[in-house]
């Protein structure tokens, strides 16, 4: 099992951190796979994986690199530098196209778990890579990412809210599969039999992405260390945003959209940062929804949470029935 040591002053400095990159990187990864988390995935997967085999097979170093970087327990450390606050896309590519080229092969090496095959022994892989990851941004998330920066940046609002009521500890103990707070401030990273490693000090930061089924640890020794994990899967969901067309006419495309996201409870902050709607806007959503019975409201410690009553539930079944009805 794999776990860190952290004190008081890393989690003191402790953060979420919404990149691009990462997000760029596990929808390469995703591509790689071809395995989704949910219909929303599929979707995506079905618009934008044939493109990428094309690509892979017309490059047969290319597509060596792929699958040597994202290997099976660990990706090569150079396609993943831990991120920094505000760093924008062509930031974090530039820092994975100035790795140096031994570097970028004993990395390789590593994520391979054996020797490099000599298809990659050559110079130019930290520009192959960049420029691969700069096709997945342009091509399959930059068309898509003010849509998928509300879903990150509402996981934030969640994750802190709840830093707010309990602590750290409950948040770290359950980022992603294999990650558990230990006690004794350590944090368990993984189950592979790797040896601790001593982040007293470091800057920690918590990076969520929307694949469902990706997630990894990165750093820049000694200073910064990175837990990368899925956030909350009702949020990145995206069939859990779809109205149908009958709620939408009954109670208006925008009132009927955050009923329909309410069968999570959900802070105003987060249906703000899903929905791209103003604070002006969904508070008087919840309003109207509040006096027609349709949701309630309950305090999480610093937090309002607002989720859909019997009543709420009754009328959104009614509203997707209906639509199943309409396709029959």
């Amino acid at each position: 099992m794999g776990w860190w040591q952290i004190n008081a002053d890393t989690l003191a400095r402790s953060r979420f951190v919404v990149s691009p990159l990462d997000e760029t990187l596990a929808c390469l990864k995703m591509l790689h796979a071809g395995v989704a988390g949910h219909p929303g995935e599929r979707a995506w997967l079905a618009a934008h994986r044939p493109a990428h085999l094309l690509r892979m097979a017309a490059d047969p170093v290319d597509a060596l690199l792929v699958a040597a970087g994202l290997g099976r327990e660990w990706n090569a450390d150079f396609l993943t530098p831990a991120p920094v606050e505000g760093q924008s896309f062509a930031e974090g590519v530039a820092r994975v196209r100035a790795t140096p080229p031994e570097v970028a092969r004993a990395d390789l090496a590593v994520s391979l778990g054996g020797r490099l095959p000599a298809a990659l022994d050559r110079e130019d892989l930290p520009e192959r890579a960049a420029t691969l990851l700069e096709e997945v941004w342009a091509q399959a998330v930059r068309p898509d990412w003010d849509r998928r920066r509300r879903v990150l940046e509402a996981d934030v609002v969640a994750r802190t809210a709840q830093v707010s009521r309990g602590g750290w500890a409950t948040v770290l103990d359950a980022l992603r599969p294999g990650t558990r707070w230990l006690g004794d401030n350590r944090l368990q990273i993984n189950l592979n039999p790797y040896p601790p490693r001593e982040l007293s000090g470091a800057e920690l930061v918590l990076v969520p992405i929307t694949p469902q089924r990706h997630g990894w640890v990165a750093w820049q020794e000694p200073e910064r260390y990175a837990v990368v994990y899925p956030c909350a899967g009702a949020l990145a969901h995206d069939g859990a945003r779809r109205v149908p067309a009958a709620l939408g006419a009954l109670l208006g495309p925008a009132r009927a959209g955050v009923l329909t996201l309410l069968g999570t409870p959900m802070s105003t902050s987060q249906l703000v940062g899903v929905t791209g709607q103003g604070l002006g806007s969904v508070g008087r959503h919840l309003r109207v929804l509040l006096d027609a019975g349709l949701v309630e409201r309950r305090r999480a410690g610093r937090s309002v949470l607002y989720s859909r009553t019997s009543a709420g539930e009754v009328l959104v079944e009614a509203g997707s029935a209906g639509a199943d009805r309409g396709r029959d």
